[in-house]
């Protein structure tokens, strides 16, 4: 089957669906991928390199001709009287993203009467046999990565401890809230820098995974078992939790030079953990990195999308982290496609089995319908 890889463009998003390596294996067993012109150039993937791996690099108006699956990254766009991505979907095409269904019904609506099935990456179940097709997780890794780093660039303070002539310097202390995939990519890479760290997670089971990468576990009492879905995320919390929650973050923001915020409550606005009061306690000079940004903040002082200054203290709200790392974002999500593809495609043509898990789960739109409930 011919699998189509339109160049993205949206604001920012340098990553590309497919690399020349993912798009290689695809041919390998036996499909066709067309890739539009400079798709991968701003993840540092040539148009050379993907002929080189046996890919048609095409301009944009042969790209879609004859595609069974269009995969991209981000969702297909539309602006008042020019780009409409939507439109140039083949009917009867299978579209692969992360599309944000959440917040994206317009769009969702617009393939259904485009003719389009629509599957959701970001809506992968979190089950064994879907482990290597969980583009979420991937992304969440090069965020929590890059989250450290920001942190440690915009800090006034070394991150490691250091012997030097002039004395002894103490190593900073990083707060990460949040224990899931990113908050713990983010954990380890503030512990390999050297930093002293402290993660927070309403989640009992978060513990040793995080005191295993050497950090210090701080949980209120309040924590149970049941703060944990089915699904590995933490629950909304109930108002007697949260205050207690606010008392124990508090205490151990003021004493951070590094605050890393990841929680994120699917389908809504991001929890506010960090107050305004908090950042105002912070030592001028702190750093706050905001990775719940795209959903609002955990931070009431953030802005999304921008860096601001409260209290002294600096406040990154980054939208997309993954596409400051294309390369290695890249090469992580095309791998998760390929693996997918491999699931729709076994003998070589995709088809749709509604009944199974993971099909199922990931659809949004088939048949006309949407089949999505938020």
């Amino acid at each position: 089957m011919r699998i189509a890889v339109p160049m993205e463009t949206a604001p920012g998003e340098t990553r590309v669906a497919l690399t020349p390596d993912a798009a290689g294996k695809l041919i390998k067993a036996g499909h066709s991928v067309a890739v539009q012109e400079e798709a991968g150039l701003a993840a540092s993937f040539t148009d050379a390199s993907y002929r080189e791996a046996g890919a048609e690099v095409t301009g944009s108006g042969s790209l879609m001709e004859g595609a069974r699956v269009v995969a991209r990254v981000g969702p297909p766009l539309r602006r008042e009287g020019g780009l409409d991505e939507i439109a140039e979907l083949p009917a009867g095409s299978i579209l692969i993203g992360l599309l944000d269904p959440h917040r994206n019904g317009d769009i969702l609506q617009r393939l259904a009467e485009s003719g389009v099935t629509a599957l959701a990456m970001e809506l992968m179940p979190r089950i064994t046999r879907a482990q290597s097709m969980d583009a979420l997780s991937a992304m969440s890794t090069v965020t929590g990565y890059k989250a450290a780093l920001l942190g440690a660039d915009t800090s006034v303070k070394f991150f490691p401890m250091m012997m030097t002539a002039a004395g002894t310097i103490a190593p900073a202390k990083v707060f990460v809230l949040g224990a899931g995939v990113a908050g713990l990519q983010a954990i380890a890479t503030a512990r390999r820098l050297g930093a002293k760290v402290e993660a927070f997670d309403i989640r009992p089971a978060a513990r040793e995974q995080v005191e295993s990468l050497g950090a210090s576990f701080v949980a209120a009492e309040e924590v149970k078992e049941e703060a944990e879905t089915e699904g590995g995320y933490a629950r909304e919390v109930s108002e007697e939790e949260r205050a207690r929650e606010q008392e124990v973050i508090a205490e151990h923001v003021a004493a951070s030079d590094v605050v890393i915020t990841t929680a994120l409550v699917p389908g809504g606005p991001a929890p506010r953990l960090l107050t305004r009061a908090m950042v105002e306690g912070m030592a001028p000079g702190s750093v706050v990195v905001d990775m719940a940004a795209p959903a609002g903040g955990n931070c009431e002082v953030t802005s999304p999308g921008e860096t601001v200054v409260h209290a002294g203290v600096k406040i990154h709200g980054p939208l997309n982290l993954a596409a400051s790392l294309p390369f290695h974002a890249s090469q992580m999500y095309a791998r998760t496609v390929v693996t997918l593809l491999g699931h729709l495609a076994p003998e070589g043509e995709a088809t749709l089995d509604l009944e199974d898990e993971i099909t199922s789960a990931i659809c949004v739109v088939h048949d006309g319908q949407v089949r999505f409930q938020p």
